[in-house]
């Protein structure tokens, strides 16, 4: 099908009736030669839960009076790498709320760390886990400067940051009302500077949290622009909002099923060159029907360790997914965080890459 549409055309497969989404899903299944969902074997690694944002959907974060630890110390983020190892994990997922460091309590245990920023912290644990272990660091702790990116950049294989929704009118609303970080221009500017710095990128969108359907529009649009440009985004997540007990938005209806299905549509014909990923614990039993509808990755999934952002919905296990895809004609197969076609000089460094190689391999050995 042709990647190349107008807005309006955008806007016809959102509004489509069911004999014309059943017609553009027999389309996409023809044009469709690979059969293969990818996935990465991780360990999530919640390294602060302090956070200067506080969204309406969120239970990751608390206050320094509410956690049971401030900051993961070196010795415990050890401990998981080495349990991940064991398990063949490829990716240590460094997960952090956003500008933790300007927080007193932070600030005092990063000295006794002997670091000034959060920045300096993840670099060290990231340098540290590339140098002794067979596993890969990816980063996702907010909105941080060029220099910040292009420092860490050194050490972790890809980073990420939800983009979420253009719409700015959020910033007004219980969803992002309280949340600075979540001005649209903001995350804007952090991807065009993970673009200018060649870092593998994952981005996406939150469905659900006060958006319209022209919005989505407008925040896959903007997107495209950015791949166009810099080429770095290696997947884009489509994330259906999920109303938990105590938080600010716990009586919010989840997003239809059939929004996402049309979303997912959309994005996979918007995208051929990215991948397109529907998180599996999120929306449990229904990974075969994203797969038909353009899916091709399910993220990350740990054999160790919870998903700390959405810890009331568990991983489903891999040998599930294998038969359920399977059902349908698809395979799974697992890909390290940093995706295939960027495991060269332009996106990683000497260090990353030659570890890169290395995983990469082993995975396609096994």
């Amino acid at each position: 099908m042709n990647s190349t549409i107008s807005k309006n055309e955008a806007k016809k497969i959102l509004e489509s009736d069911v004999i014309d989404i059943l017609d553009i899903i027999k389309k996409i299944n023809q044009d469709r030669s690979n059969k293969n969902i990818t996935y990465s074997r991780n360990v999530f690694l919640p390294i602060t839960h302090i956070c200067n944002n506080n969204c309406g959907y969120c239970t990751f974060k608390q206050t320094p009076e509410e956690s049971d630890y401030l900051l993961m110390n070196e010795k415990e983020v050890k401990t998981i790498i080495e349990e991940g190892v064991k398990y063949d994990c490829t990716e240590a997922l460094f997960t952090f709320g956003e500008s933790a460091d300007k927080t007193e309590p932070v600030q005092e245990k990063l000295k006794e760390y002997n670091c000034e920023t959060m920045v300096d912290y993840v670099y060290k644990l990231s340098k540290n886990t590339l140098d002794n272990y067979d596993i890969l660091p990816h980063t996702n702790m907010g909105i941080i400067s060029r220099e910040d990116l292009s420092r860490l950049s050194q050490v972790n294989a890809s980073m990420g940051l939800m983009l979420e929704t253009t719409n700015k009118h959020l910033l007004k609303t219980v969803a992002h009302k309280d949340s600075p970080g979540k001005n649209p221009k903001k995350r804007i500017k952090y991807i065009i500077d993970a673009g200018k710095e060649n870092i593998p990128f994952t981005t996406g969108l939150l469905i659900g949290i006060g958006e319209t359907m022209d919005d989505h529009i407008e925040s896959l649009f903007k997107i495209r622009e950015l791949q166009d440009k810099y080429q770095h985004i290696q997947e884009i997540i489509i994330q259906n909002f999920k109303p938990k007990i105590g938080i600010a938005m716990e009586n919010y209806p989840e997003p239809p099923v059939t929004e996402l299905i049309k979303l997912t549509i959309l994005a996979h014909i918007m995208f051929p060159d990215v991948s397109i990923q529907i998180p599996p614990n999120l929306n449990q039993k229904l990974m075969s029907i994203f797969t038909i509808v353009g899916a091709d990755d399910i993220g990350g999934i740990s054999p160790i360790t919870k998903d700390y952002v959405n810890p009331d919905e568990p991983w489903p296990k891999i040998t599930e997914l294998e038969t359920e895809l399977n059902s349908i004609n698809f395979k799974l197969e697992e890909r390290l965080p940093v995706y295939k076609k960027y495991i060269n000089e332009k996106y990683l460094n000497e260090n990353i890459l030659k570890k890169a190689l290395k995983l990469q391999k082993r995975i396609e050995v096994n």
